[in-house]
């Protein structure tokens, strides 16, 4: 099984990368990449608003990967989603993989 999954990887890596991995495998469950929203905001959505407020990536990486290691109601740019959608859950992520996926919203068009 170990090695599947390392053969797996290794392959699907040779089409995307790792960031988008993450992203794909996590991000979308929630957040659609296709304007249908689904239990969240779309992708779209939550980029644009967080590229109005930090055009910089450094800026946008940072306080995406903070802000979803920890959400919280009081310090969200997207007060409206949270009264659609509700506050959204803590993940169990680590720092370093919000920041690559962060990274990856960043710099993705998603159109």
């Amino acid at each position: 099984m170990k090695y599947f999954l390392i053969l797996t990887l290794i392959f699907t890596s040779s089409f995307c990368n790792y960031n988008e991995l993450l992203f794909n495998g996590n991000c979308i469950t929630c957040h659609s990449v296709d304007n249908l929203n689904k239990s969240a905001p779309t992708i779209q959505e939550v980029k644009q608003r967080y590229i109005e407020a930090f055009p910089l990536k450094k800026d946008f990486v940072e306080y995406m990967s903070n802000w979803v290691l920890k959400p919280d109601a009081n310090t969200s740019l997207m007060m409206d989603a949270i009264e659609k959608y509700e506050l959204m859950p803590e993940l169990a992520f680590d720092k370093r993989t919000l920041k690559e996926i962060s990274e990856f919203i960043y710099e993705n068009d998603f159109k």
